[in-house]
């Protein structure tokens, strides 16, 4: 009877471990779909001349686009969230000193289009640095490669996204820098941050959803490429 018993229970775990990868496939289906939608929508949107009212929408799409992407990660552990909001307080701690002091990444500001603020830093760009971390971080590890080298990886991804967004960020009033282009030493802070959190997140050993990390990371780089194309061209 016993063995019975146990055989029993064994034919009813298979279903429920089905189950629940069926419910985190679609639930990852529905994320990508989401991102995607927001992305692909804001592009055809500003495309077709609507730019003034999309642009300023630019905060809520991130709130929408970091949602979706801690909802599937997710944030489930202690760990996750620990390095969620360290990344967040250094990353907003980095822009703070960089907006005020000019030391780090250069002289600049931030503009009306990312609101709410805390002295001049919007919540949004530690939010952002940590999304960024995260996903960068979960992709490199696709690589079965040392430490350092995923690391590094990680940094460039989280640098090769951000060249892109520097492009546009002035004339969609996210940021600007004095001078108009943003200087060498803005990158080279970047990926020094960049590197740090990717070595934090490496001895964190924390691992997450990399479809979604590929897709959130994708979709914005395809985002901020196509409006690299359509902005120059605006009247």
């Amino acid at each position: 009877m016993p063995a019975f018993r146990q055989n029993s229970e064994q034919h009813h775990s298979i279903p429920v471990k089905d189950l629940l990868k069926s419910v985190d496939s679609k639930k990852t289906g529905i994320g990508i779909f989401l991102l995607w939608l927001f992305h692909i929508s804001g592009l055809i949107g500003i495309a077709a001349g609507a730019e003034a009212w999309f642009i300023p929408k630019t905060p809520l799409n991130l709130v929408l686009t970091s949602l979706i992407f801690f909802w599937i990660f997710p944030l489930d552990s202690t760990r996750k969230i620990g390095y969620t909001v360290f990344v967040i307080v250094l990353g907003m701690g980095a822009e703070w000193i960089g907006v005020h002091t000019g030391y780090l990444f250069g002289s600049y500001s931030y503009g009306a289009n990312l609101v709410p603020k805390l002295d001049g830093i919007p919540y949004l760009i530690g939010v952002n640095w940590a999304i960024l971390s995260l996903a960068s971080g979960s992709l490199s590890n696709q690589w079965k490669a040392p430490k350092p080298v995923r690391i590094t990886i990680g940094a460039l991804i989280m640098v090769g996204l951000d060249y892109f967004i520097e492009k546009v960020a002035p004339v969609m009033d996210l940021w600007s820098f004095q001078g108009g282009e943003p200087p060498l030493w803005n990158y080279i802070c970047w990926f020094a941050l960049a590197l740090f959190f990717q070595w934090v997140y490496q001895r964190s050993s924390i691992s997450g959803n990399r479809t979604i990390s590929l897709h959130l990371l994708l979709v914005q780089l395809v985002f901020f490429i196509f409006l690299n194309i359509l902005i120059p061209a605006m009247p």
